[in-house]
């Protein structure tokens, strides 16, 4: 895909603590590469990639592909889940929250990050997927996968499993978020929740979206 030419601009969100490998995951995802030497993030930057997107259908029938152009912003932890607000989430799509397999305290405050997205984000319950990085470092691990997974179902996100070193699960984890947030977009009634310039006037998807008034609350009704 050249310069322009996409569909859609999706926006996600990396969270978590401080040290549990969001920068490397989106490096791993774009570039393919892992940098053992990463210095730690100070503010807010992003990655970019294109990949093209095809729906199946209820029937199994594979949808016709849409371009889709991915920017993955990647946050400092040590802003910590106190400072998340609406300016922070505005116009992201959906989240990509991490935990170190390593780290049990990184698991055990995936709750107080999940609270802060449930109230600042577009509405009560957002496109997340649970990560749990670092899964290479089987040796060190302090939490348990089935407890990581007890935790995932209790908010109805899905889980991974990842490692940002070798790859593994990485790109699995952004395709089942960006099929979410597909699929979202495709059923809502009410889209005054998608960020202005999702859709490409030019683009294949669906024609410039009305903004009807948001339903009561300000949350969206998906």
């Amino acid at each position: 895909m050249s310069d322009g030419d996409y569909d859609y601009l999706i926006k996600f969100l990396a969270l978590g603590d401080s040290g549990v490998g969001k920068t490397s995951f989106l490096y791993q995802y774009t570039d393919g590469n892992f940098n053992s030497k990463f210095i730690t993030t100070v503010g807010i930057d992003f990655r970019e990639k294109r990949v093209l997107y095809q729906a199946n259908g209820p029937d199994g029938a594979t949808g016709k592909g849409q371009k889709i152009h991915i920017q993955l912003w990647d946050t400092a932890g040590q802003e910590r889940f106190r400072s998340l607000d609406h300016g922070l989430l505005q116009g992201r799509h959906g989240f990509l929250l991490l935990f170190d397999l390593t780290n049990e305290q990184s698991f055990l405050n995936v709750r107080n990050w999940m609270s802060q997205l449930q109230v600042h984000a577009y509405c009560e319950n957002p496109d997340i997927v649970l990560c749990g990085n670092k899964c290479d470092l089987s040796e060190q691990r302090a939490v348990k996968e089935e407890e990581a997974r007890d935790l995932a179902d209790k908010y109805g996100i899905p889980y991974f499993e990842t490692s940002a070193a070798n790859g593994q699960n990485v790109g699995g984890a952004v395709d089942v978020l960006l099929d979410l947030i597909m699929r979202r977009m495709e059923r809502c009634v009410d889209r005054s929740w998608i960020p202005e310039g999702t859709v490409r006037a030019n683009g294949t998807g669906p024609a410039p979206l009305d903004q009807p008034p948001p339903p009561e609350g300000g949350k969206c009704a998906c």
